[in-house]
């Protein structure tokens, strides 16, 4: 809870570091979707500090015993959770990573070295600050939580050579530094290479629900790596739900449709095979009308990164 307090107390001091990274992120000519993903604001700084009291109030996730079974010579094993020990986490421009997985890995009982994004370097510097001072005032090591404090590039090949003092790395980023970190990193690592989501509206879904949850995914934040890239609709039921693809259009969303979606809906932009590969990270959605559950299947287990996908449904058995 103390760290929580201290990003609170710390609030114009995170805001005045945001604004000085946004400010040089501009000179850079970063995208729309890399400044929102950058920007903290008020809002930003207190969802971070709720982040930290909701993680800090989750069941201690450590002695657990996950199995326990008996030899026939009499000898009892247990699988009981441990921590993994120390974690390296490399990520790109979003400050709140720093304290999301910051509080993760302290309440999971691990030690935590983070290598954020240059972009995002004034701001994330601070906020593990706080963390080490919250982390200081109930009487645990400071080191706890540790920053690199550089932004050289070659620090990260720095750290994947460290097997003797880190002992899983997770990359949370776009395709070329997980891709990098997978390729040259000499210790295990968590990952997976982008965002690629799906959103598959069955046949039998109310239309408030797809409509509620189809907007929410795209278009609640759009440049996270768990927004919806694609839309995969049931073709037998494409008309009932064409609402979803009036309210994705009327809020400014493009709809990029195969040759079924554009047929029924012509404000639609064709397709290319691209579009189904793409993170856009934007107001951009690609739309495919598939054959029922089997169809959505096909498609995602085709073109999908297996980030995160759902289907809209009251059919338990599709579910």
């Amino acid at each position: 809870m103390s760290a929580a307090q201290v990003l609170r107390q710390r609030e114009n001091r995170l805001r005045e570091a945001n604004e000085a990274d946004l400010a040089s992120a501009r000179l850079k000519d970063l995208s729309g979707p890399m400044l929102d993903r950058l920007a903290l604001g008020s809002s930003g700084i207190e969802a971070m500090a709720a982040g930290l009291e909701a993680t800090a109030g989750l069941p201690d996730p450590l002695g657990r015993t996950l199995a326990d079974w008996t030899r026939p010579n009499g000898l009892n094993i247990q699988r009981v959770s441990v921590p993994i020990g120390v974690i390296g986490i490399i990520y790109e421009s979003r400050p709140n990573v720093t304290a999301d997985a910051g509080g993760l890995c302290v309440k999971s009982g691990n030690a935590v070295i983070l290598r954020g994004g240059s972009e995002s370097f004034r701001t994330s510097l601070l906020i593990v600050q706080c963390l080490c001072e919250g982390l200081e005032s109930v009487g645990l090591p400071r080191d706890c939580v540790q920053f690199v404090e550089t932004t050289d590039r070659q620090a990260v090949g720095d750290m994947l050579r460290l097997s003797d003092y880190i002992d899983v790395i997770v990359p949370r980023g776009g395709r070329s530094l997980v891709a990098r970190v997978a390729e040259e990193s000499r210790i295990p690592v968590f990952a997976h290479l982008e965002g690629l989501c799906h959103v598959y509206i069955d046949g039998a879904a109310g239309i408030v629900m797809a409509r509620d949850v189809t907007v929410n995914s795209k278009l609640r934040r759009v440049s996270v790596c768990g927004a919806a890239e694609t839309l995969l609709i049931d073709r037998s039921a494409l008309e009932r739900f064409r609402p979803v693809l009036d309210d994705l259009n009327t809020l400014g969303c493009e709809i990029r449709g195969d040759p079924t979606i554009c047929a029924s809906f012509p404000a639609a932009i064709p397709a290319t095979e691209a579009d189904w590969t793409t993170e856009y990270l934007d107001r951009v959605i690609a739309v495919a009308a598939v054959e029922g559950v089997g169809g959505a299947i096909r498609h995602i287990n085709t073109y999908g990164s297996h980030h995160t996908d759902s289907i809209v449904t009251q059919d338990h058995a599709a579910a």
